[in-house]
């Protein structure tokens, strides 16, 4: 085997231009699927990540009516009947799921009234009454100040804590601690301001990408202990629930299980808790990437077909120009196998060779889209392996009828060929 491949070097070597001409069918089809390949790894890694974030592997359990956020029709329909607040015992067994690291209670407004500092406003805020746990929960550190302590919910203080955008947009570089803004008809001072931890901003290359990742991005977020949210807006308001997982791949096992929970005590059938699933949202949207490229890659296996056939030729063309070289050999006892493995060989060389180059101008190809369309890639190991060992079955496959033709000559009349 191995003198068979020393022959095929050699071989090709002697012939570097036809050798090149035959397998620029097979670098063109092994560049073009690598770089599509590597694309469509990219995009769909992006797209978990826009979704997912940092990777805090936080899934929020929120209420639901049918497909739309109940909390935009809080503010019009009031409380929903039938849906009471967690007790410590459902919020214990929340806690005790396999795969739960943490869990918090909160309530929000999304889109609430505007706050005000001074004659300054800001619109567009998301408003969270939240419970001791949050911060560490959501992965919150302090920039500034303090979080809440035991005593701001005991004693029903009027503080709130602001994260970095807010505090950014509504201070405008001013120290915002110890200032007091409205929210609601009602002083709040600040306490702190904290920043989430590997805080992620998703990658916009279009306008449809903005409408898909940022329709849940807000101007800002501020935290108010939920021992004051009656105060602000009703009593007995039903919470929602942030849970850490694990780890990614459990975040939508465990948003299931919390919801299952909490709909147990629920006593209405139209507004439910239901989780976010944002890998479910992240494979929906690869499913949908990978169907339109499984297209192009089929299109792109049109070129491996016809450096196949072009193979085949070459290789008919070698057994001709040869013809007497395989009847000397097969004078002085070499058997039919031999003859067909030298050329099965010979051809799987040749487009192993192709191959090899079709992959590093498949990784440059795939670097130059995404430099030019700033289109995300990655490039796949197992691929490019599978790509190299692909390229050699093609070789076997096309040069098999070649092979056979050799091994099959008579060697007297292949010792008259001229």
């Amino acid at each position: 085997m191995l003198e068979n491949i020393r022959l095929s070097l050699q071989g090709i070597w002697a012939h570097k231009m036809r050798s090149f001409l035959t397998m620029l069918g097979i670098i063109i089809g092994i560049a073009s699927i690598l770089s599509i390949v590597s694309t469509i790894k990219g995009t769909n890694e992006q797209i978990k990540q826009n979704l997912i974030g940092a990777g805090n592997n936080v899934v929020r359990v929120q209420l639901y009516r049918t497909d739309y956020d109940y909390v935009y029709d809080i503010g019009n329909e009031g409380i929903p009947q039938g849906i009471t607040p967690v007790d410590d015992d459902l919020y214990q067994d929340i806690l005790d799921l396999p795969q739960v690291e943490d869990a918090a209670l909160y309530t929000r407004r999304q889109y609430a009234n505007p706050l005000y500092y001074g004659n300054k406003e800001l619109s567009g805020c998301e408003v969270l009454g939240v419970d001791n746990a949050y911060f560490s929960t959501c992965r919150y550190t302090v920039d500034r100040g303090r979080t809440f302590v035991p005593a701001d919910f005991q004693e029903f203080r009027p503080v709130a804590i602001l994260d970095s955008d807010t505090a950014q947009l509504l201070f405008q570089g001013e120290d915002p601690i110890g200032k007091t803004i409205e929210y609601n008809g009602t002083a709040l001072v600040v306490i702190g301001v904290v920043e989430e931890q590997n805080q992620f901003e998703p990658v916009i290359n279009s306008l449809d990408d903005y409408y898909l990742y940022m329709s849940n991005f807000t101007a800002g977020k501020v935290f108010l202990p939920n021992a004051i949210w009656p105060s602000l807006f009703a009593y007995d308001e039903p919470q929602e629930v942030a849970v850490r997982a694990a780890n990614t791949e459990a975040m939508s096992q465990v948003g299931t299980q919390v919801a299952d929970l909490l709909n147990q005590q629920s006593q209405n059938e139209t507004i439910q808790y239901r989780a976010e699933d944002v890998l479910q949202q992240a494979r929906e949207l690869q499913d949908l990437s990978n169907a339109t490229n499984q297209q192009l890659i089929w299109i792109a296996s049109i070129s491996l077909l016809v450096g196949g056939i072009g193979v085949m030729n070459i290789m008919l063309v070698s057994v001709t120009e040869r013809t007497r070289e395989i009847g000397l050999k097969k004078a002085i006892g070499a058997k039919k196998w031999q003859i067909l493995l030298q050329f099965l060989t010979e051809a799987a060389v040749l487009t192993s060779l192709g191959g090899v180059l079709g992959v590093a101008a498949g990784i440059g190809l795939a670097q130059l889209v995404s430099r030019l369309t700033q289109a995300p890639m990655a490039v796949s190991l197992p691929f490019i392996f599978l790509a190299v060992l692909f390229s050699m079955v093609i070789g076997v496959v096309f040069g098999l009828l070649p092979s056979i033709k050799a091994a099959n000559l008579n060697p007297i009349d292949a010792l008259r060929h001229e």
